[in-house]
């Protein structure tokens, strides 16, 4: 039988089958998601071993740490018997330090030469919102960025952007280029009628301003969709 499926404390498993003591012994890379989990938690409840919790409330987000990042503590605690308050906050912790180290990564590379780059960028501004947001990255001659800063903030359907704002925070900022993005909450990447109208408004208000959109990205999740890439800007 799987050892998972034991309804038994983890203290009576083999020694390389416990969570901790796998880590120490085989490394941090041996363990699934539900192990990495468990020993945030330390224990399940009456019936399952923290694994089995663990397992379970994978399981209830499609084994997506995307979709677990986006639950509240209130939403953990609710509903899996034996996560209490502190139990939740750890694993929010936990999600939220995953999240930071990627942003300290991304943040050494500050010049722009693909689409992957500018989407490395912008997820760690929008990845887990559950609204949509507008948000432009200012670009020097070189590709450097400037700044990255949020335009527009709206619903879970959409938001409305101004081109003027766009604008005028590009030439206080003395842009060269611009990168648009925004998110589309419910994870479909694909533009819709409204995504192209307005992503053609702002590219044309650039060219007689001097200052070129070279990609409108949205994000959806782990995904995105570059409108420059599709070869539609």
């Amino acid at each position: 039988m799987d050892i998972y499926q034991q309804k038994t404390s983890i203290k009576n498993w083999a020694e390389d089958d416990k969570p901790r003591e796998k880590l120490m012994l085989k490394g941090k890379n041996s363990l699934s998601d539900a192990e990495l989990i468990a020993i945030l938690i330390g224990s399940g409840n009456r019936d399952e071993t923290a694994v089995d919790l663990s397992k379970r409330i994978l399981r209830s987000v499609n084994d997506n740490l995307i979709e677990l990042s986006k639950l509240s503590i209130s939403q953990l605690q609710k509903n899996f018997k034996g996560i209490g308050e502190a139990k939740a906050i750890s694993i929010i912790a936990a999600l939220e330090l995953g999240k930071r180290r990627r942003s300290s990564e991304v943040l050494i590379k500050n010049k722009i030469t693909s689409s992957h780059d500018a989407f490395e960028i912008f997820q760690n501004y929008v990845a887990d919102i559950q609204h949509e947001e507008f948000w432009i990255m200012i670009l020097n001659r070189s590709n450097h960025i400037i700044k990255t800063i949020s335009v527009s903030e709206g619903g879970v359907a959409g938001t409305v952007v101004d081109p003027k704002k766009i604008f005028k925070l590009a030439l206080e900022n003395n842009a060269s280029s611009l990168v648009l993005c925004h998110n589309h909450p419910s994870g479909n990447i694909q533009p819709s009628d409204a995504d192209f109208k307005i992503t053609k408004k702002i590219k044309n208000a650039g060219e007689l301003l001097e200052i070129n959109i070279i990609d409108h990205l949205i994000i959806g999740d782990e995904k995105y969709y570059s409108f420059a890439d599709q070869g539609v800007l």
